[in-house]
């Protein structure tokens, strides 16, 4: 399915050039790809008219080829744990090395950096695919990813959105544990908008965590404190999560 250009060189016995005549060859068909420099992954015939398979099926063996941890997160995570939402155009892989984006026939594979990965481990599971495994984020670590990237996944809108399907699946203490590694800005915007849909439950032990919050006050969305239609009068201020709210996020139906 998937194979390094030394390894196959090496194992078909010819030389450099040869093999690369033939891989660009195959590339023009359609019948192989090459997500990253040096690395191959074969087009079965049912995703020819794709352009490639789906990249659940090598993104594990594409990021042990960079020497990469990762895992799928954000909007593609929360499609993973059932989310009611439709298919997400984008494929998004949280890693600790900034990558440029790829284009695999139909999808685009996201990167999203952060630097200390194994900080938040204890939020990674291993969810089976047709082709081996691949890691994912759970859906803790995925709520506060979702808010921690808001802008790359389509705004806080959406954010909203997401977060109502998923919120059921939270684990209070879990996430009360994953919100430690997180900004503190971070937490308290997911806190507000899963309490003010009725998630109470699932947030007191991560509002516990964060403990005197009486020296400040964060924007719910940062980008409309900087625009002049909402720097008029905080339509809320939030007292337990200390949060400004300019405009209630609208939900995508």
């Amino acid at each position: 399915m998937v194979f390094a250009r030394e390894e196959a060189i090496q194992a078909i016995g010819v030389g450099r050039g040869a093999f690369l005549d033939a891989a660009e060859r195959l590339q023009r068909q359609g019948r192989l790809i090459r997500p990253r420099h040096g690395f191959y992954v074969i087009v079965p015939p049912q995703f020819l008219s794709w352009g490639a398979p789906p990249p659940s099926w090598y993104i594990d063996d594409l990021m042990r080829f960079e020497r990469r941890d990762y895992y799928v997160g954000l909007l593609k995570a929360s499609e993973l744990h059932s989310s009611s939402q439709q298919a997400v155009m984008e494929f998004h892989v949280v890693t600790d090395k900034q990558m440029p984006r790829i284009q695999a026939g139909r999808s685009m594979i996201a990167f999203h950096y952060r630097r200390d990965l194994a900080d938040v481990g204890s939020g990674v599971e291993e969810h089976k695919t047709d082709t081996g495994h691949v890691k994912v984020s759970s859906p803790e670590l995925t709520a506060l990813d979702l808010l921690r990237y808001a802008p790359a996944v389509g705004g806080l809108d959406h954010v909203a959105t997401v977060l109502v399907d998923l919120a059921s699946k939270l684990d209070a203490e879990n996430l009360a544990v994953l919100s430690r590694s997180f900004e503190r800005s971070v937490v308290r915007r997911l806190g507000y908008l899963l309490e003010s849909h009725g998630y109470s439950e699932q947030v007191g032990l991560m509002r516990a965590a964060l403990g005197d919050l009486s020296s400040g006050w964060v924007e719910l969305d940062p980008t409309e404190a900087k625009d002049p239609v909402f720097t008029t009068k905080p339509m809320e201020r939030d007292p337990s999560w200390r949060v400004v709210v300019r405009r209630t996020p609208e939900m995508d139906l």
